[in-house]
C-alpha cells in the first residue's frame, strides 16, 4: 500500500530497541482517511474468505480492525486488557508480552462474542515477534472458531514474527513490510 509506505517514510520515527513510532497515523492520532483505505485493502485481500468476525487487541488494533469490519460488514471484537464489571465469567484469557509497555498483558474475550460458528480474521497494527497475534489465535482456538487469516498494518520482518506464526497455517497479509531499522533508517520492502 503505497500511501501507507510514504507516510511511514515521512512520519515514522525509529526510537531504538525495535520500536517504531507511528503515532501520527495509527497509535495516538488516527488518520481516518488512511485508516479507511487500509480497511478497504485488507477487506479486498480477504474478500473470498467468508469472514464472520474480526478479532483484534485493544487499543491500537481497533482502528484498522473497525475500518475492515465496516468494509466487510462484519462485527469487530477486541480482546480487552482489563476485565470490566460487565464481562461475566467464563472468559477466554491468554497472555501476551507487550513490547512497548514491557511485561505481560492479559487478553480477554467474552464467549458470547467469539463462537464456534465463526470464521475469524485477526487484524492488528503490527506484526513484530508475533506473540500477541499468537495469543489472539489461541483465543480463537479456545472458542472453537476457525482462524481464516491474519492482517497487519505494518510488519517488522526482521523480528521473525511471521516464522513464529507458521504453526497456525493461515494466510498472513501485511500492508507495509519493514525489512530493517538499522541506524535509525526505515527500510521498506518493495
Amino acid at each position: 500500500m503505497e500511501e501507507l509506505k510514504a507516510r511511514i517514510r515521512a512520519e515514522g520515527q525509529v526510537l531504538g530497541g525495535g520500536i517504531l513510532k507511528v503515532d501520527s497515523l495509527i497509535n495516538h492520532q488516527v488518520d481516518p482517511v488512511l485508516l479507511y483505505a487500509m480497511g478497504q485493502e485488507i477487506a479486498h485481500r480477504f474478500e473470498d474468505a467468508n469472514i464472520t468476525r474480526i478479532l483484534t487487541a485493544e487499543v491500537s488494533g481497533i482502528g484498522p480492525a473497525l475500518m475492515t469490519g465496516l468494509v466487510m460488514q462484519v462485527p469487530v471484537v477486541y480482546a480487552r486488557k482489563r476485565k470490566p464489571v460487565t464481562m461475566m465469567e467464563p472468559v477466554y484469557v491468554e497472555a501476551a508480552p507487550s513490547h512497548t509497555k514491557g511485561g505481560e498483558t492479559l487478553l480477554m474475550v467474552s464467549p458470547e462474542y467469539l463462537t464456534a460458528a465463526d470464521r475469524i480474521l485477526i487484524v492488528d497494527d503490527f506484526l513484530a515477534t508475533g506473540k500477541t497475534l499468537h495469543a489472539l489465535a489461541r483465543l480463537v482456538t479456545k472458542a472453537g472458531a476457525q482462524l481464516v487469516g491474519i492482517a497487519t498494518v505494518i510488519e517488522k520482518s526482521f523480528e521473525g514474527g511471521r516464522d513464529f506464526l507458521a504453526d497456525l497455517n493461515v494466510r498472513i497479509e501485511s500492508l507495509a513490510v519493514i525489512e530493517s531499522m538499522d541506524d535509525g533508517q526505515i527500510m521498506l520492502a518493495e
